[in-house]
C-alpha cells in the first residue's frame, strides 16, 4: 500500500492508528505530476481501498470554486464588486443586524448600507454558520435553512429564508465564514438563468475536463465513491451517512430531485480534477491554454482585502484563521510564509489554498508553481473537538505538506 513514498507511509502510520479511513494525496511541480499517493479505506466494511480517482466530497473546497466562477462573471461585467446583491436578490434590500451575534434575535439595527458582491465573497456580508454561535441565531439559522450543505428548501426559498434572519454583523465590517459562498452561487445562478450545477459544467469543469465533479455522483460512478466516517462516543471510526442533517435527522442519500445546491460545500471531486482547477493558480488564470481568468483578474482574486483589523479579529472555534494569511475573493493568501498554518495554506507570499470540513486541504503556490491536494472522509461533531477527536487528519495533512515542500522531494 506504501511502497517506497515516505508520505504514503506517514499517511499509513495515521490509517493503521484508525486516525481516519483513508487519504489521497496528490503533489503538482514543474508541469507534472510529482507523487501521488492512495492509502486506507475507501470502505472499511467492503475492504474497498482509496484509490487515486476516488470520489470525495469536499465540503469547502467548493468555495474557490463557486468564486472564480463569479469572477467570470465579474470579468464579463455582469456585476461590480460594490454592486448590492438586491440587484439580483431584492429580498435582501432592507437587512436588520443583531446588536450581539448571540443575543436576543429581536434585539436589532437596521444595516447601515446593503450587502454587496464583495461582501460575498470575502465573508463580510454578515451571513455566518449556525453552528459558529452559542444564542438564539445558531437554533434560527437551521429552523431557516436546514441542513449546511444539502437543504430541502427551493433555491428561492432558501434565499428568502437567509434574507429573513438577522445579520451578525453590518455588512463590510468583519469577516464571518459562513454561508455567504451558499448565496453567492444562487445569484449566479439568477444572474446565469440557469442552475449553478449547469453554469459550473459549462463554464469550468467542462472546459478543465473535470469528469467527476458535480453535485452528486451518477449511480454508474458511486462504486469510486468514498464512505463517510466519524468517530463514536469511545473515538473509534464508524461509518456515517452520506448525506447532512435534514430536520434533525441524517440523510443517507442527496436525493436525486433535490433542487438546491451548495456552491459553499456540496461539490464531489477527485484529486486529478481538484488540479485541474487548483494549476489555474498558477498559470494566471489559465490551464493547458484554456483561459478561465485574465490574469489582472486572477490577481485582484489572490490579493487580500481584509483590513489588519479583520485579519486580528478572524477566527473559527476560538482560533485564530489570519495571523500570517489574508483573504481574497474566495481563498485564502499567505502574507507571511514563515508563520503561515499549513491548515490554510503555506508557501511563498500568494500561495492561496482553502480546506474542507470532510478532511480535504489544497494549495497552489505560484513562487515555486505547485499544486499540493489531500482528500479524505472524516467528519466529527464540534463537542468532540475540545477532546481532539478527530484531529489526526490535520497532523497528516502537516506531514504531507512537510514532505512533499522538503528540498528532497523535488525529484521523484
Amino acid at each position: 500500500m506504501t511502497g517506497k513514498d515516505p508520505i504514503a507511509a506517514a499517511i499509513e502510520a495515521y490509517v493503521d492508528a484508525e486516525e481516519f479511513a483513508g487519504a489521497a494525496t496528490l503533489v503538482w511541480r514543474d508541469g507534472k505530476v510529482v507523487q501521488t499517493a492512495a492509502v486506507g479505506w475507501r470502505e472499511m466494511d467492503a475492504t474497498a481501498l482509496v484509490e487515486r480517482d476516488t470520489i470525495f466530497r469536499i465540503a469547502s473546497m467548493t468555495k474557490p470554486i463557486t468564486s472564480a466562477a463569479a469572477m467570470m462573471l465579474f470579468e464579463e461585467g455582469a456585476f461590480a464588486l460594490d454592486d448590492p446583491i438586491s440587484r439580483w436578490a431584492p429580498e435582501f434590500a432592507a437587512m436588520r443586524v443583531l446588536r450581539s451575534p448571540d443575543g436576543p434575535l429581536d434585539e436589532t439595527d437596521p444595516a447601515e448600507r446593503e450587502i454587496t458582491f464583495d461582501d460575498l465573497l470575502t465573508h463580510r456580508s454578515g451571513v455566518t454558520y449556525g453552528d459558529f454561535h452559542a444564542g438564539p441565531i445558531a437554533k434560527a439559522y437551521f429552523a431557516a435553512l436546514g441542513s449546511d450543505i444539502d437543504s430541502p428548501l427551493a433555491p428561492d426559498d432558501w434565499i428568502a429564508a437567509l434574507a429573513g434572519l438577522p445579520l451578525v454583523d453590518q455588512p463590510g465590517a468583519g469577516f464571518h465564514y459562513g454561508h455567504s459562498t451558499h448565496l453567492l452561487g444562487l445569484l449566479i445562478a439568477r444572474i446565469e438563468g440557469a442552475p449553478l450545477g449547469e453554469v459550473l459544467q459549462r463554464r469550468i469543469f467542462a472546459p478543465l475536463g473535470m469528469k467527476d465533479t458535480g453535485f452528486t455522483v451518477p449511480a454508474a460512478k458511486r462504486e469510486r465513491r468514498a464512505q463517510m466516517y466519524g468517530f463514536d462516543a469511545a473515538g473509534r471510526l464508524f461509518p456515517r451517512p452520506l448525506g447532512t442533517k435534514d430536520a434533525g435527522a441524517l440523510l443517507a442519500e442527496r436525493p436525486d430531485d433535490m433542487a438546491n445546491v451548495s456552491g459553499g460545500g456540496g461539490l464531489w471531486s477527485t484529486l486529478d480534477d481538484y488540479l485541474a482547477f487548483a494549476r489555474m493558480f498558477v498559470g494566471e488564470g489559465a490551464v493547458d491554454g484554456v483561459r478561465l481568468l485574465a490574469p489582472e483578474t486572477l490577481a485582484l482574486m489572490t490579493s487580500n482585502r481584509l483590513t489588519d483589523d479583520q485579519r486580528a479579529k478572524g477566527e473559527n472555534f476560538g482560533l485564530p484563521l489570519f495571523t500570517a494569511h489574508g483573504f481574497g475573493l474566495g481563498v485564502a493568501v499567505v502574507m507571511d510564509p514563515e508563520n503561515a498554518a499549513v491548515t490554510r495554506c503555506r508557501g511563498g507570499v500568494g500561495t492561496v489554498g482553502w480546506p474542507g470540513a470532510y478532511g480535504g486541504w489544497w494549495q497552489a503556490d505560484p513562487t515555486d508553481g505547485s499544486v499540493m491536494i489531500f482528500l479524505a472522509h472524516n467528519i466529527f461533531e464540534l463537542e468532540q473537538l475540545a477532546q481532539g477527536v478527530g484531529l489526526g487528519v490535520y497532523g497528516a495533512i502537516t506531514q504531507f505538506h512537510a514532505l512533499a515542500s522538503a528540498p528532497q522531494r523535488r525529484r521523484y
